[in-house]
């Protein structure tokens, strides 16, 4: 198996797990159409939209009602079942479901007006190869946009270490200006970058994660020891709230132009 086909297998056993508690915990958020993401790309009422690693749908279903059409794509059919329930709630026609791996979109060259990710780079298998398809599908003079995960540098390490111990499917999180290099690599035009935090509990983080055998409480340790001492070692900003650890996701949503 290659190295690409057994990520991808990590990818499909955790989210198959994970779908509904994932589900669950991104619907809790509310709407997105306030968030950095859509503050960026501003989706206009002719969009055609593609949504790579689209996940249980949350932003494909709140932009359906922005844009001329979404198309959600994501390599996880109990996501997808997520995402189709959730459009259902939402009685929203205009989104098609597919299934296929972010590497070989099985879409049009130049079909799409903007094309997003929304926190999936940091499971790709190939993130620059996965960027390149995003560019391939879309429009010249479109936009690209990628909202992920993106450590410090001095604390990536730590932060992809013990994500990877909650998360088997965990890859690597890009620094900003890695993720901005890869849209350099692929000739796209930078229009904007955006960074923010997302703070969470961390049990409702782990709530949606599945880690190999007696993995769980040893993460938890971990949080609740960089909390309690004020360490910041694994580049989240671990602090206790009323007895309960919470964690700052670092966050950038980089924004590019198809010349």
């Amino acid at each position: 198996m290659s190295g690409t086909s057994d990520h991808n297998a990590r990818i499909l056993a955790q989210f198959s797990q994970q779908a509904k508690s994932y589900a669950t915990l991104t619907n809790s958020a509310g709407t997105p159409q306030g968030s950095p993401l859509f503050q960026a790309v501003r989706p206009a009422p002719t969009d055609r939209v593609l949504d790579v690693g689209c996940g249980a749908g949350r932003v494909s279903v709140s932009l359906a009602s922005l844009v001329a059409h979404v198309t959600g794509v994501d390599l996880t059919p109990a996501m997808l079942d997520q995402a189709r329930a959730l459009q259902a709630r939402a009685g929203v026609s205009n989104i098609e479901w597919k299934q296929a791996d972010s590497t070989a979109l099985p879409l049009a060259d130049g079909a799409f007006d903007l094309v997003i990710s929304q926190a999936m780079f940091h499971h790709a298998a190939d993130p620059a190869a996965t960027l390149a398809e995003m560019r391939r599908v879309c429009a010249p003079g479109g936009r690209i946009a990628v909202n992920d995960l993106t450590p410090a540098p001095e604390k990536a390490c730590a932060f992809d270490a013990i994500e990877l111990l909650r998360d088997p499917s965990h890859r690597r999180a890009y620094t900003a200006e890695a993720l901005r290099a890869l849209g350099a690599g692929q000739n796209l035009e930078e229009m904007s970058v955006h960074a923010y935090t997302t703070e969470l509990p961390i049990e409702a983080v782990l709530a949606t994660s599945f880690p190999d055998a007696g993995m769980l409480e040893r993460v938890r340790e971990l949080y609740s020891r960089d909390a309690a001492g004020g360490y910041d070692s694994l580049g989240m900003g671990a602090r206790l709230q009323d007895g309960a650890v919470w964690v700052r996701y670092p966050m950038t949503v980089v924004v590019w132009r198809r010349r």
